[in-house]
């Protein structure tokens, strides 16, 4: 899955315990009734929030979490989570393969084909 918005806010990295960590990014989603969400990217994941900044456009791909808590009283309460595992820059760049395509000449600049025979067999495997 993926979410697409505008970076709003990146936490300072938390480290929940000697072998956890994780920071948290929220983005504005560009809609008609925009959204803010809130995505971990925890332990090595978290070391790609560090080259962007609040402000840029970007698209997040996520996976969905849940768990199942009982509490002390023996409620069951469940809990979801958005975790982050790649986050790229939007609109910014030029993509590599548009740079390297040349553009299509005009049909004016091919000259038309003056000798056409209708009698010649049509080889084509196809």
């Amino acid at each position: 899955m993926e979410v697409t918005g505008k970076i709003k806010v990146i936490s300072a990295e938390q480290q929940i315990s000697p072998t956890f960590r994780k920071k948290e990014l929220v983005v504005t989603t560009d809609e008609q009734y925009p959204q803010s969400i809130m995505i971990e990217f925890t332990q090595d994941k978290a070391d790609l929030l560090n080259n962007f900044s609040v402000g840029q456009d970007v698209k997040v791909s996520i996976n969905l979490g849940g768990r199942e808590w009982v509490n002390p009283q023996g409620e069951t309460k469940y809990f979801n989570s958005i975790k982050g595992w790649r986050i790229e820059k939007v609109g910014d760049a030029v993509a590599p393969s548009a740079q390297a395509t040349p553009p299509m000449p005009a049909a004016a600049a091919f000259p038309p084909a003056t000798s056409l025979n209708e009698e010649e067999p049509d080889d084509l495997p196809f």
